[in-house]
């Protein structure tokens, strides 16, 4: 009897099964591999970045939402060196009824005031590196089960050799704005490897609140827009384009400036977020507003919390270290460049003049009697005038043998000394409160003046510079790019045109000033004397076919790119309206010998 077909066995199909059924499992468990890996880099609320790096080291540092109970860095070409990672946790780091995190996608969902939220930072100080060669390195976070997560593989390197050449990204203003994220994309696609960033201030909105640094939920956070980690969905003409940022500081170190954006005003848990940002207090005013100190609190800690704060800001990074033993200027010689980087903002107001404005020209009329509401003006966190410890600081780095001997003098800064924008007005300097009264002794206006000679960056800092041999002013702030020279050669570079813009004043477009006050303030074009220049390459030109000399676009990002080897600094513009277009290379200059 012949068996059913079904039941004959050819030994070519057991073979065939079989072989097929263990690509099924290698399948299965490469799938698995990668879910897993994935979810344990998820754990980590960032990649690792790199800080302060010396002739031999580096910090590597990273943050999660455990403290854990082991955290490594494991580097060298087979990863079979280990260093153990400090950990601490961040003090004032909070979300509230503005946050965009996790669930909370529309204001007050979740959270209806202040929430301390727990996270942790992880520092290892990598040793034993060769300069100029780069090594890789990962991160293993072992929380309190004995779990332990892993990141990717990076590289590291100390700082670099004087003669090496080297490509350094300029960009400040990120602030979660919309373009930052395809900016950084952009800066990736366009150059395979840079060395550094030099960011001028202001990298995120409200230091205070995490998601801003970390997680918010529109996917253009500061630390995901430059680990490439970002997922942020840009619609521009009906079209929605992704972008994810770029993979940069776990492979190279950021050296930030202090911004408006890094300060946090008065510190409370009931109050928004917001609104203790925007109300942050002279030193001295908060000493004459609140002079009952309460018993049991730190007299310094009192005043901290109720004029200003960067806590956070010097929580998260390490900066290098220096004489000034602060952590809100510094110089560092990277390579060929001597970086002096200075502590240059004041708070913004808002320009109007009307009576509930609390701006930059006045107070409130309805707070005119209520000294603890008033703004006091745009008034200046950290002294840069004349005689000041920062200013005497700057005067011993410019005269020392570090910077004298360096081939590349670079000053960066947050606030514009020349500049088209509107954030150039008024003057840098402490404003001169006004209180008019009317015959009964009844204030009729608080209002504030900033002469113009007062400058204390134009008056005190620049002419520091000029006879130091300074090269290039490099700064942020007005969210537009635009560059000056001096007649002495050097240059001055804005370009922070990254996330959005707040425009530019020629022409007829005029800026928002008090025509009546004593002080005249430049309603257009640059108060402090330059003329801008039009870029050299492929300027971008206005409605009558003419280069305008800046970029003041919501569609179009800039950045910017120090090369050493020339000694040139080249500006790239990319489209956003045009997602499949190139970036555009549109100006270029060489720094003086």
């Amino acid at each position: 009897m012949i068996p059913p077909p079904e039941i004959f066995e050819d030994p070519r199909d057991s073979y065939r099964n079989s072989w097929i059924f263990g690509i099924l499992i290698i399948v299965i468990i490469f799938l698995f591999i990668i879910m897993y890996s994935l979810e344990s880099q998820s754990e980590f609320l960032t990649d690792p970045f790199l800080q302060a790096p010396t002739e031999n080291s580096v910090q590597v540092v990273w943050f999660t939402e455990f403290p854990g109970k082991r955290h490594l860095v494991v580097y060298g070409e087979n990863l079979n060196r280990v260093v153990e990672a400090n950990t601490t946790k961040l003090s004032r780091i909070r979300e509230d009824q503005d946050s965009m995190v996790g669930k909370q996608t529309e204001k007050a969902l979740i959270y209806q005031q202040p929430i301390m939220r727990d996270i942790w930072r992880h520092e290892a100080k990598v040793i034993g590196l060769t300069p100029n060669i780069s090594v890789p390195y990962q991160i293993i976070s072992e929380r309190e089960n004995g779990e332990k997560i892993t990141s990717k593989i990076f590289t590291l390197a100390p700082k670099p050799t004087s003669g090496k050449p080297l490509k350094i990204l300029l960009t400040s203003d990120h602030q979660l704005k919309p373009m930052s994220s395809t900016n950084l994309q952009k800066v990736t696609e366009t150059f395979d490897k840079l060395d550094a960033i030099f960011f001028a201030g202001d990298l995120v909105n409200i230091p205070d609140r995490a998601s801003e640094w970390f997680d918010d939920n529109r996917g253009n956070s500061f630390f995901p827009n430059l680990q490439g980690r970002a997922n942020y969905e840009l619609e521009k003409n009906g079209k929605k384009t992704v972008y994810k940022g770029g993979e940069l500081i776990q492979n190279m170190p950021l050296f930030p400036a202090i911004g408006n954006h890094e300060v946090m005003g008065i510190f409370s848990m009931e109050t928004s977020l917001n609104y203790q940002f925007s109300q942050p207090y002279p030193r001295q005013a908060a000493k004459d507003l609140y002079p009952q100190n309460p018993q049991n609190i730190n007299p310094n800690t009192w005043l901290k919390n109720n004029s200003f704060n960067t806590d956070t800001y010097e929580e998260i990074f390490t900066l290098p270290q220096n004489s000034s033993e602060k952590k809100n200027y510094y110089a560092v010689t990277f390579g060929d460049i001597r970086l002096v980087v200075l502590y240059i903002t004041n708070i913004w107001r808002v320009p109007r003049l009307d009576d509930n404005a609390r701006g930059k020209y006045r107070e409130r009329k309805k707070n005119f009697d209520n000294p603890a509401e008033w703004g006091y003006g745009q008034h200046i966190f950290e002294p840069i005038i004349k005689g000041s410890e920062q200013y005497n600081w700057l005067e011993k780095e410019l005269a020392s043998q570090e910077f004298q001997q360096a081939k590349y003098k670079v000053v960066m800064f947050h606030h514009p000394p020349h500049s088209l924008g509107e954030n150039i007005i008024p003057a840098y300097t402490n404003p001169i409160q006004y209180i008019d009264r009317d015959e009964n002794g009844k204030i009729t206006t608080i209002r504030y003046e900033y002469p113009q000679q007062n400058d204390y960056i134009i008056r005190d800092i620049l002419p520091l510079l000029e006879t130091a041999g300074v090269q290039l002013v490099f700064y942020g702030h007005s969210h537009l790019w635009n560059r000056f020279v001096s007649p002495s050669g050097m240059h001055f570079l804005e370009t922070s045109n990254v996330g959005n813009s707040y425009g530019a004043y020629l022409g007829e477009t005029k800026r928002n000033v008090p025509l009546n006050y004593q002080e005249k303030y430049a309603e257009v074009g640059n108060p402090n004397g330059l003329e801008p220049i039009i870029p050299t390459i492929t300027p971008l030109l206005d409605e009558n076919r003419k280069p305008q000399p800046f970029i003041a676009s919501n569609d179009i990002t800039v950045f910017s790119i120090f090369e050493t080897e020339t000694g040139t600094v080249s500006s790239y513009y990319f489209d956003t309206r045009h997602p499949n277009s190139e970036v555009v290379k549109f100006d270029g200059f060489q720094l003086r010998k």
